[in-house]
């Protein structure tokens, strides 16, 4: 953990900049969002990035706010007014990818290396494979049929090449050629679209072509890509910065260090996807993550373990679905993986290859490694990585590095495996080698097959990335370690959360970014165990719930995760409400799975919100079903099972469609309806509880835009609608008014914790401390509390259907810690310290408490 220079937020309110909530709509959400009690806004991406661009991230240029939110002058005004109300700004930032726009021109320096090629003095910016199989060209994949039949298309004004309504720069001397020579004549290659899978020489950001790699490592790179932000951080504009997807970055560890020097140590998270134990390097200069890993811990607190091994019997009765398409989680995260290594990363695998092939014709006693051989170990061992990426390279933090070097060991004994002749395994020894960032130019090109070589027998010239860095090394050697991490992190990014998540429906609560879908409850004591590590070592990190990258809002995965604590009742309604539904108006059938998914999501999402009837019996008059159809279509084409978005089933979709149309977002949503209102008080306790927890655990709560009301949003776009804000209700209710309805508590929790943590930051903050508190009694796993500081309790429900199943709290009891009175700060109820609470009594008005010593 890094300490920062300036004062760290107590809570960050994530606006999602765009065209229709620019800055100026932000400066006039500032008195509210202050009134609300969180420190800093977090602002979406401010550089300029594509036209029309909702979230940002597709970058265009860094040399300027952009224009269509105002500008730099409007960031300075919203700064102005936000500092007016006590409030900083934390601004996201894009360093591993910019756009690939059309028009092309909008990206100056891509376009200046279209035009003058290696030569360019921008070419040193983009991680492009010059020798990369199309004769020293970049290609770029933006043709809509073969290169032949588009001919026509193509004509030349001036010193530009028109395409349809693309532009490309012309090499200069060759705007007279004849048009077949021109198009040779490039620094570029104009393809078929479908090319990029296999042919692509670019990286980019996972699988989208219109995402292009840049090369932060390089100082140079790193100062023009830079210098705006860190301008505005050194003149006081932003306070604080987020980091996206720092697994694109050859170097992570080092890119934070440059970072903090040049930003003066200002707080700055970074969106790192921790899996199961895995942790955080402990050498990065960085504050924590952004907060998958409290999320996941925090939901999983929800979820009741053996209801939710019973809905998945339940699942594989009404889908019954094949081991590797959803019918064992292992085994379909192996099959995703499979497909993406071998199909949609095909393009980085063969540049893996390529570079390994080099490496190994350069030793004195070559390997004799077969094309071929090298391939299937570098598929082999990315796909039997746990992680989303390894640091056995990462000189920050030995232990880790080490650790990852162990699975890396195992995930290469296993690949070895696959060969039917144990001496062509020899190639994953290579692959191994290089993966470690670590090669022996004195060996054989690692190992003879007969496992890793003895490094203690031989005296071998051994580079390690992590030791001497980068710069001293074989660029080959070095760029295959740092590939191979970034596509790992593809992989894994793209076959779990993209295509494994969409396949495997059970509870699609638990199918969340950092989540795991095959083990998705949690127990009390994991959950404390890892409070009480965050507090030690990373006291400031991020926490979230509601991003605009949750497949579904916190709201809608607490609604979901009740459906674990009563199977029975989901298997009948669903078999009631998917009863014949399955073929809408003699369309081609919809698979069970989609059924399960659809009807599932729109549960989740509300039966008022979904096309449920109203009073009358009409739909309700916003038509919300056209939110549920295209969710449902995304995850059907993630899915990839019988279509996708680059192989799209016309017919199969529309019968999707119209399935969820005349489904769950028509009449047959009644059904929903019932079972709502049967389970409402259940949800109601899943949603308080997780915020108050998010609020009041170890680091600093990211609140996305709109969640301090009731907030049920689906995948984007859904979840990237402008937000609306409350502030009349939130006056009401600090007038007094008693909260009525879900929207109304949660702004009153919320409030209450923010203002709470604004009030005394070092209740909460890197010098606080976290101590479980556990209740006694017959009911005791169902109340999870602690204490931050000594001087704040924090007590909520958890599983609250089965706790009414098995009679309620009975004499369950909470022994406060002792000192002076304790006052419940949402019933203004006090109690004296060291004192046995009934919880029955303490949790009777609200499923939650929090409670202050006065």
């Amino acid at each position: 953990m890094t300490q920062p220079s300036r004062p760290s937020p107590t809570a960050t309110y994530r606006l999602q900049l765009q065209p229709d909530f620019p800055f100026a709509a932000a400066e006039r959400a500032v008195p509210y969002l202050a009134a609300l009690g969180v420190s800093h806004l977090h602002l979406s991406p401010v550089l300029e990035a594509v036209p029309g661009s909702t979230h940002g991230y597709d970058v265009t240029g860094h040399t300027a706010v952009r224009a269509e939110l105002g500008g730099e002058e409007g960031l300075r005004a919203l700064a102005a007014t936000a500092r007016g109300h006590g409030l900083g700004l934390v601004v996201d930032i894009v360093p591993n990818h910019m756009a690939v726009p059309a028009p092309l021109s909008l990206n100056g320096p891509l376009w200046e290396v279209l035009r003058d090629g290696p030569a360019s003095p921008y070419a040193r910016w983009f991680d492009i494979d010059w020798d990369g199989g199309h004769g020293g060209r970049l290609l770029l994949p933006v043709l809509e049929g073969r290169i032949g039949d588009e001919l026509y298309r193509f004509r030349v004004e001036g010193r530009v090449l028109h395409y349809g309504e693309q532009v490309f720069p012309l090499r200069p001397g060759t705007e007279r050629l004849p048009l077949e020579r021109l198009l040779e004549a490039q620094w570029y290659r104009l393809s078929w679209w479908r090319l990029a899978r296999t042919e692509l020489n670019y990286r980019r950001f996972f699988t989208i072509s219109e995402l292009i790699g840049i090369r932060a490592e390089d100082p140079e790179v790193f100062d023009a890509t830079h210098g705006t932000v860190l301008r505005l951080v050194r003149e006081g504009v932003v306070d604080g910065l987020r980091i996206d997807h720092p697994d694109g970055l050859v170097d992570p560890g080092g890119y934070l260090a440059r970072l903090r020097a040049g930003s003066k140590g200002c707080w700055t998270v970074v969106e790192k996807i921790l899996t199961g134990a895995e942790r955080l390097p402990d050498g990065w200069a960085c504050a924590g993550t952004t907060g998958y890993d409290a999320l996941r811990h925090i939901d999983g607190l929800f979820v009741c373990p053996q209801g939710a091994g019973r809905l998945f019997s339940h699942y594989r009765d009404f889908v019954t679905p094949l081991a590797d398409e959803g019918g064992d989680w292992e085994e379909t995260v192996r099959r995703a993986a499979y497909e993406v290594v071998e199909h949609d990363l095909a393009a980085e695998v063969e540049r893996l290859v390529r570079t390994a092939a080099r490496i190994a014709e350069r030793v004195p006693r070559p390997g004799d490694h077969a094309p071929w051989a090298l391939r299937q170990a570098v598929r082999e061992l990315l796909v039997r990585l746990p992680v989303y990426r390894p640091y056995a390279g990462d000189g920050t933090d030995a232990a880790r590095a080490a650790a990852d070097a162990v699975m890396l060991g195992g995930a290469a004994e296993r690949a070895r495996a696959t060969f039917r002749v144990p001496e062509e395994a020899g190639a994953v020894d290579l692959v191994h080698d290089l993966a470690l960032g670590r090669f022996t130019y004195g060996g054989d090109g690692a190992g003879g097959g007969e496992g890793p070589p003895d490094f203690d027998a031989v005296d071998l010239d051994v580079v390690d990335i992590g030791a001497v860095g980068p710069d001293a090394m074989d660029p080959d050697v070095a760029g295959f370690a740092a590939r191979f991490a970034q596509t790992a992190s593809a992989l894994h990014a793209k076959s779990v959360e993209d295509t494994a998540f969409y396949r495997y429906p059970v509870l699609l609560s638990a199918c969340e970014v950092g989540g795991d879908p095959g083990e998705p409850a949690l127990e009390p004591g994991t959950f404390h165990e890892y409070c009480a590590r965050m507090q030690r070592d990373w006291p400031e990190s991020g926490t979230v719930l509601s991003t605009h990258d949750t497949k579904r809002s916190a709201d809608v995965r607490a609604r979901i995760a009740v459906l674990s604590e009563c199977p029975d009742r989901w298997r009948d309604v669903l078999s009631v409400v998917t009863d014949g539904r399955e073929v809408a108006d003699g369309a081609v059938p919809v698979d069970p799975m989609v059924a399960w998914t659809a009807w599932q999501t729109a549960f989740g999402l509300g039966a008022s919100a979904t096309g449920g009837p109203t009073e009358t019996g009409a739909p309700p008059p916003d038509e919300s079903w056209e939110r549920l159809t295209p969710a449902v279509l995304k995850a059907v084409r993630e899915a990839g099972l019988r279509t996708s978005w680059t192989e799209p089933d016309a017919v199969y979709e529309e019968a999707v469609a119209e399935f969820v149309r005349s489904g769950p977002g028509g009449p047959a949503a009644g059904q929903l309806a019932a079972l709502e209102t049967e389970l409402a008080p259940f949800v109601r306790a899943n949603a308080l509880g997780a915020t108050l927890l998010h609020l009041t655990v170890p680091g600093v709560p990211d609140l996305y835009q709109g969640t301090e009301q009731e907030y049920a949003a689906l995948v984007d776009p859904d979840n990237r609608r402008p937000p609306r804000f409350a502030p009349e209700l939130l006056a009401e209710l600090d007038r007094g008014t008693a909260p009525t309805g879900p929207s109304a508590e949660k702004l009153r929790l919320t409030a209450a914790a923010l203002r709470l943590r604004r009030a005394h930051p070092e209740w909460f903050g890197a010098a606080a401390s976290y101590e479980p508190l556990a209740a006694a009694g017959p009911a005791a796993e169902h109340c999870v509390a602690f204490v931050r500081a000594g001087r704040v309790v924090t007590a909520v429900t958890r599983l609250s259907l089965r706790l009414r199943e098995t009679g309620g709290w009975w004499d369950t009891v909470l022994r406060l810690p002792t000192g002076g009175e304790w006052r419940e700060v949402l019933t203004g109820r006090t109690l004296a310290g060291g004192t046995a609470v009934g919880v029955d009594g303490l949790l009777a008005e609200w499923p939650v408490a929090l409670l202050v010593q006065e």
